[in-house]
């Protein structure tokens, strides 16, 4: 019998009450025995996965949004215990990249038939400690704006949250010079937006950003979009959605095992891991390779780079 403990997130966007008993009726239905705790807190969702490691689960279920996953992630991080998801929160992009359904009880009933599997894992080293990421980090437009979206907004309208405050935001957008070191090999680049890629489906619609681009095949890519108001941002981010990713007018990609983000003459800009906002630049962040075991949906490809 399988051992698990569910993990929720009562502040994420789609978690509540009902959609908690549907994950533990379909998982007991399947004959899991399932524990249950439910976070308070910033910090709450590693806490509980760390103490977890010694009590003998063989999966933890991340409930709630990206974020949440990744802190749970974090705390299970080398141990080989599973992480199961089960999308609660806004974009939920890292349900959709191991092949999950991106709905509670679909996913529910997925992760009862879903193999486990190695992926790897980014890690940013902060001065209180280490962080992860298991899709992107990012500096930029990205990251001030989920700075930007307040958690009302995200839970009454979901993703749409984000889609109308990047549209508020965008005549905004302003590029600054980059200095992006790939395993030692020191770039200049303009972005408004740069981000450290472990996985490349992100949304809308979960499009592939690059075929060569998966969470298993040992690399970390890094894009940059170059952009100045509203209609070259539209630009930018068409070509990158299109590009199949190949460098372009306003797009730049690099691929390595350690990637060192820094705004030399500029006002340092807001990070995020994973949809959460974590420091500011400079960072590092450096490849984990096969780091998490998680559970994927049959439609998940193994790639091993």
């Amino acid at each position: 019998m399988t051992r698990a403990l569910l993990i929720t997130n009562p502040f994420a966007a789609r978690a509540d009450a009902r959609a908690v008993t549907a994950i533990l009726e379909i998982l007991g239905r399947g004959g899991w025995n399932v524990d249950l705790r439910t976070i308070s807190g910033p910090g709450d969702a590693r806490r509980i996965a760390e103490e977890a490691l010694s009590v003998g689960f063989d999966v933890l279920v991340s409930h709630g949004g990206d974020g949440t996953a990744m802190q749970v992630a974090a705390g299970i991080a080398g141990s080989g215990i599973a992480l199961g998801v089960v999308p609660g929160g806004t974009g939920n992009v890292l349900a959709g990249n191991l092949r999950l359904p991106r709905n509670t009880t679909g996913a529910a009933r997925a992760l009862l038939k879903a193999r486990a599997h190695a992926i790897d894992l980014g890690i940013v080293q902060r001065s209180d400690g280490a962080h992860y990421f298991a899709v992107a980090a990012g500096a930029g437009f990205d990251a001030q704006l989920m700075a930007g979206t307040g958690q009302q907004q995200k839970r009454r309208w979901k993703l749409g949250a984000y889609i109308a405050r990047a549209a508020l935001t965008l005549p905004s957008v302003r590029s600054a010079p980059h200095r992006v070191t790939v395993d030692d090999v020191v770039h200049e680049v303009r972005a408004a937006m740069l981000l450290v890629l472990n996985c490349g489906q992100l949304p809308p619609g979960f499009l592939k950003l690059r075929r060569t681009l998966f969470p298993d095949d040992g690399w970390l890519d890094v894009v940059a979009l170059d952009a100045d108001g509203m209609f070259q941002s539209v630009s930018a981010l068409i070509e990158l959605l299109l590009g199949n990713g190949a460098k372009g007018r306003r797009i730049w990609w690099g691929r390595g095992r350690t990637v060192r983000v820094e705004v030399p003459d500029g006002a340092p800009r807001p990070v995020q891991l994973d949809g959460e906002v974590t420091g500011e630049t400079p960072f590092e962040a450096r490849l984990l390779p096969g780091a998490l075991s998680v559970l994927v949906g049959p439609a998940f490809k193994a790639h091993h780079g």
